[in-house]
């Protein structure tokens, strides 16, 4: 068995110096065991500022999955099959100018709160559930792509290990500092990725077997048929809208120091991930100009099978650039995974232990409770992923059927949940139902989910379950609204009690109702507490201080139900 004995040196290196500054970053937060505070360690204390802020956020897309799979797509298909980089961006800006200062002016901890404020906490805790399996599935597919790029480089490290021990530093670090240490590793991941696949750029090029990239322009350009364009466009608006209702791109916007922060780190990390994305794009086009047969690669195995596909990056580190440099390039791959790994980890523990376990299975619970079942959730969700990531071999294929239910489901929700006041629990049940139903019934043949509704070639099938899901909830709420309301349908029949069914120990919402009284009123003070920040109540359909709507007195029922 031969050691690479440089590459171990430098992963070690990599390794332990991430670890230090993640440890290093987390005596930054004030929240300590004596004095433990949740939004501390989930948000930072909001006090990241915008060079920090825009650092993360841009690590969190850049990931394996991110550097890997363009440079595989430019390899591949060409670089106009190449969307995540353009879809991505355009994400980001989007959220940027639609969510991005509501949501952090409103004072929010997490992406489910507003959802469990105004449809109620169940129907929020049903939201958790795409919002997981997302983050899971995500973190599952980027370690599992570090395994296999550290065993084709090292082939004396098994992809088991290598995922092992990448999910166990980021589980310690993130348990250790939370979101500050996080966002602080993100930094130094960020360098790394800059600097290493640079490096490996030009060494690559020289290469002799490589040909020049202007003469096989056409070839790693790519094409689009047109039999493809549907596709084409129903994909690109899948990563634009799908990429918005993500708790790790709203833990960095609600850590920001201010509203128009949280707006302008969105608009700054859109430009990095676009800028990002040409060092992989480039290292593909070189791998679509190469000769490998004039290279120490094993002719016997297909440079274009969709197992080398995968793995084209490594690839040409590995056969095209000194070892040096493709230790380097490795620590660049390395620092990618863990910079989108420990933030899905920290993102799906914090909406759990917030969203689920507080406000569905235990209201009165305290900071330092709330604290361990958080960390808890590190662990298992770090756990999870480190699994999955070991022994299923297609889950980029169920991560990607994850973000079609992120994007039919959650980004209707959330486009109404902070722009159509009307809406209410029915409409959000009812349009969450439809979404996973038609998105199902569609099917994905490659994870196993048969076609059984044929749509004609030129609908956009994931943009069309997606609209219709917009369609149910303004279209539902708006009819429960109306029947309700004005009694067509009797009171006792508003089974989710969202509408006229609120029970008498409430006190309803009168028209002169005001701060102080409504703070008189028979309800627990974590409830309390949701209503101190009156910005958090004026997204949801107005003030405390206006005239009273049967919108307000759901809210307020919503709330401590």
């Amino acid at each position: 068995m031969v050691v690479h004995v440089g590459g171990l040196v430098a992963i070690i290196i990599f390794y332990v110096l991430i670890l230090l500054v993640g440890i290093w970053a987390g005596r930054k937060q004030k929240s300590s065991e004596k004095a433990p505070d949740t939004e501390e360690i989930m948000l930072a204390g909001r006090n990241i500022g915008l060079l920090v802020g825009v650092f993360t956020m841009t690590a969190t897309w850049v990931g394996g999955a991110y550097i890997n799979g363009t440079a595989e797509m430019v390899f591949s298909t060409g670089l106009l099959s190449t969307q995540a980089p353009l879809g991505y961006a355009i994400s980001l800006i989007c959220g940027g100018l639609l969510f991005a200062r509501r949501m952090r002016a409103a004072g929010y901890v997490t992406m489910l709160d507003p959802f469990q404020q105004k449809y109620g906490e169940r129907m929020g805790g049903l939201l958790f559930l795409p919002a997981l399996m997302g983050e899971v599935f995500w973190s599952a597919a980027i370690l599992s792509a570090l395994g296999a790029t550290i065993s084709v480089i090292f082939t004396d490290v098994s992809q088991t290990a290598s995922v092992l021990i990448s999910a166990a530093i980021v589980v310690f670090y993130t348990l250790f500092g939370g979101l500050y240490s996080v966002a602080y590793t993100d930094v130094v991941q960020l360098f790394f990725i800059f600097v290493g696949l640079w490096l490996a750029v030009p060494f690559a090029l020289k290469n002799k077997s490589v040909g020049s990239l202007l003469t096989t322009w056409p070839e790693w350009r790519g094409h689009i048929e047109k039999h493809q364009e549907v596709r084409w466009i129903d994909d690109l608006l899948l990563l634009i809208f799908g990429g918005i209702p993500w708790q790790v791109y709203f833990q960095r916007v609600l850590s920001a120091k201010s509203a128009h922060k949280a707006m302008y780190l969105s608009f700054c990390a859109a430009v990095g991930c676009f800028l990002l994305a040409v060092p992989p794009a480039l290292i593909g086009a070189i791998a679509k100009s190469t000769n490998w047969t004039a290279t120490d690669y094993d002719i016997k195995k297909n440079i274009t099978s969709p197992e080398a596909q995968k793995l084209i990056l490594p690839l040409v580190l590995q056969h095209l650039c000194p070892k040096p440099i493709a230790w380097i390039g490795l620590g660049a791959v390395s620092a990618a995974v863990m910079s989108s790994a420990d933030s899905s980890v920290l993102s799906a523990s914090s909406m759990f232990a917030r969203n689920v376990w507080k406000l569905v299975f235990r209201n009165n619970a305290g900071e330092r409770e709330v604290l361990w079942v958080m960390r808890i959730g590190i662990f298992f969700v770090g756990a999870a992923a480190a699994g999955i990531g070991i022994t299923v071999p297609s889950i980029y294929l169920l991560w990607i059927l994850c973000s079609d239910l992120v994007y039919v489901i959650l980004f209707p929700q959330l486009l109404c949940v902070v722009y159509a006041n009307f809406t209410n629990t029915y409409g959000s049940l009812g349009a969450y139902i439809v979404g996973f139903l038609f998105r199902t019934l569609i099917g994905e043949p490659e994870v196993g989910i048969p076609q059984v509704l044929l749509l004609p070639w030129f609908i956009p099938p994931k943009t069309f379950c997606m609209l219709l899901s917009l369609f149910t909830i303004l279209f539902v709420s708006y009819i429960a609204k109306v029947l309700f309301e004005n009694r067509i349908i009797p009171a006792k029949y508003d089974i989710l009690h969202c509408l006229v069914n609120i029970p008498t120990d409430i006190m309803p919402l009168k028209e002169s109702t005001t701060n102080e009284e409504f703070s008189k009123l028979n309800v627990n003070d974590s409830s309390k507490k949701k209503y101190d920040n009156e910005a958090s109540y004026m997204t949801l359909g107005g003030s405390l201080n206006g005239p009273y709507s049967p919108s307000q007195e759901t809210l307020v029922y919503n709330d401590i139900r």
